[in-house]
């Protein structure tokens, strides 16, 4: 395992876990967050909101890449609404092709949206933009070197992969913590936020 989270991880160093084993956890780690009590995930969407607060204003953001939430991920949108009033710019990842990297759009919360072929939440006047500087990394699981399982899509892992590479902070719930092995083409995030703490 690489000790650089922003290098891609090494195979030769640990096989990665095979695709079926992959599935069984990504289902596994979904029926988890699913089963999660509503009153719960709104304590914890708080605490969430705050540490994400708190480390914007430590790191002096001034742009960031959110997510509209799915399936159960946090919900962070107070916060969202947050920075947008402290004049920090926000843009929200869209599918333009797939098999692509993700491309942003600026975003203000509150606006317009509407519902992309996938099903996801976009602004309805899509406003292009560059990559942020920051982006918020959605994970349906996450391990202690600070890999990400996500959905299998691999938006995420082709968007790290081109430059220049954002500074990404992952959020999860705790309970979603797995061991699992990372593929050639994972890339380590820089932090992870759940609601116990960030690292």
């Amino acid at each position: 395992m690489n000790s650089d989270p922003r290098i891609t991880c090494d195979p030769a160093t640990r096989p990665p876990i095979a695709p079926e084993e992959k599935a069984h956890l990504r289902k596994t780690l979904l029926a988890t967050r699913r089963s999660l009590p509503q009153a719960t995930r709104t304590q914890w969407d708080a605490a969430i909101t705050e540490r994400l607060l708190d480390w914007c204003t430590q790191e002096n953001i001034i742009e960031l890449g959110v997510y509209w939430p799915l399936h159960g991920e946090p919900d962070l949108q107070p916060a969202y609404t947050l920075l947008a009033a402290s004049g920090v710019a926000l843009a929200l990842p869209v599918v333009l092709e797939k098999h692509a990297p993700l491309a942003f759009s600026a975003w203000t919360p509150g606006e317009t949206m509407v519902k992309d072929g996938m099903g996801v939440a976009i602004p309805s006047q899509l406003r292009l933009r560059p990559a942020p500087a920051a982006l918020l990394v959605p994970c349906l699981g996450f391990n202690p070197q600070r890999y990400r399982l996500g959905y299998g899509g691999g938006y995420y892992d082709r968007t790290l992969a081109q430059g220049p590479r954002p500074r990404t902070v992952g959020i999860a719930y705790a309970c979603l913590a797995a061991e699992f092995a990372c593929g050639p083409y994972d890339i380590a995030l820089d932090h992870i936020v759940t609601e116990g703490d960030i690292v």
